[in-house]
């Protein structure tokens, strides 16, 4: 995909790290060839973490983002050093930026730590080469740099592209459960909530995905499937839906046609469907008073009947007999201790890269706090989890 259409969670998140005044900002300069970050001789200059979206030759389309400074000091400085650290949740490749004329201090060491922890590939960038009579022997995640003279920031460039497109492609949405051929029906119910004169990511995805695979996508609402079934002339491989109509949808599609949901396929894209299988049976084990948190990846307006904040907290209600409490978080909000929830029920996360979805994820199980999705979470509650999970043989096989 180009730039015009590959949207941020899709793109390599590029990180860079660093002390301040190690010319960080000066080198995501010299790497992007735009003045993306404010550089001055002055400390902590770098005060929040600036992200764009933007095409990184030989890489692509990426997102490269600065980080302030990981030796900001006082309360204000440590509360930058904790954005720069979240900003690691959603780092695929980390770029750590060292004055060369210093070498290696102990907070350049304990970050390295993190990438090691978090399993971050990365390149520590020794920058200010230019100020060097000669640049030492570096290892093979090594490189001298100046964003000065342009000192090898072709290199650094090339070696960043190299473990961005480590694992493009990699994850097909539905494209390898079909065979050239096979129709898709995807049921995109139009109501209120829909964007107008547009699909949502995961039902732009799915299409892509489909042609990819040399099938076939018919696209649908609900109102209009079962004309739709009947008009066929052969038999769909798969039905996928949008999670809020499982219950009609699993009604009007027969039992020897697979279905699923676009939150379910996207679960099993960002990394998390089995884990997210297992938090759903959290559900049946709520009490009054227990506390749920609801999030989405994405921020949007609010409407009447709004998936999130209206219906699951009202199925969840229906399904347990019980009065929860539920709390809302959206876009890059979300709790550092999770400890306080007996369980929290996540949107597809089409908006968040893989590694956000990850850490998420991460971070309940190390409370011990089960986390599930919206598509699951609703199939479990309409009784139709091991239905919806026939498409993924492994998953399926564990719960039946």
């Amino acid at each position: 995909m180009g730039l015009n259409d590959t949207v941020s969670a899709e793109r390599p998140h590029i990180g860079f790290f660093g002390l301040r005044n190690a010319g960080k900002s000066s080198v995501v300069n010299a790497v992007t060839g735009q003045n993306l970050s404010v550089v001055s001789a002055v400390k902590g200059t770098t005060t929040d973490p600036v992200q764009k979206a933007m095409e990184l030759l030989p890489a692509g389309p990426v997102v490269v983002i600065d980080t302030p400074g990981m030796d900001d000091t006082g309360s204000l400085g440590e509360e930058r050093v904790r954005r720069a650290l979240r900003v690691l949740d959603r780092t695929d490749v980390a770029v750590l930026v060292v004055d060369g004329t210093i070498g290696l201090q102990p907070a350049n060491r304990e970050l390295i730590g993190l990438f090691d922890e978090r399993k971050v590939p990365y390149i520590i960038a020794y920058n200010k080469a230019d100020l060097l009579a000669a640049c030492p022997q570096t290892a093979e995640n090594e490189i001298y740099v100046s964003a000065a003279d342009g000192t090898n920031i072709h290199a650094l460039k090339e070696r960043i592209a190299q473990l961005a497109n480590r694992d493009a492609n990699a994850k097909p949405l539905v494209a390898d459960l079909l065979a050239p051929g096979d129709f898709v029906v995807l049921v995109v119910p139009v109501d209120s909530a829909a964007p107008k004169g547009r699909l949502i990511l995961p039902q732009q995805q799915a299409v892509r995905d489909i042609l990819d695979a040399g099938a076939v996508s018919v696209v649908t609402g609900v109102e209009g499937l079962p004309h739709t079934l009947g008009t066929l002339r052969e038999k769909p491989r798969l039905v996928i839906t949008d999670s809020q109509a499982f219950g009609q949808v699993n009604r009007l599609v027969p039992p020897d046609i697979q279905l699923t949901s676009f939150s379910i396929l996207m679960a099993r894209y960002k990394g998390s469907l089995q884990r997210a299988v297992q938090g759903a049976a959290a559900l049946s084990r709520l009490r009054d008073g227990d506390r749920v948190l609801i999030s989405e990846g994405c921020t949007h307006h609010r409407q009447c009947g709004d998936i999130g904040t209206v219906k699951l907290p009202s199925w969840i209600r229906q399904y347990t007999g019980k009065e929860p409490q539920f709390a809302f978080t959206s876009g890059r909000e979300f709790p550092e201790d999770l400890s306080p929830y007996a369980l929290v029920v996540h949107c597809g996360g089409c908006m968040l890269n893989g590694r956000e979805m990850q850490s998420r994820a991460r971070r309940a199980a190390e409370c011990g706090v089960p986390m599930t999705n919206y598509g699951i979470a609703i199939a479990q509650m309409h009784g139709i989890l091991a239905r919806s999970l026939e498409p993924f043989p492994a998953v399926y096989g564990e719960l039946v």
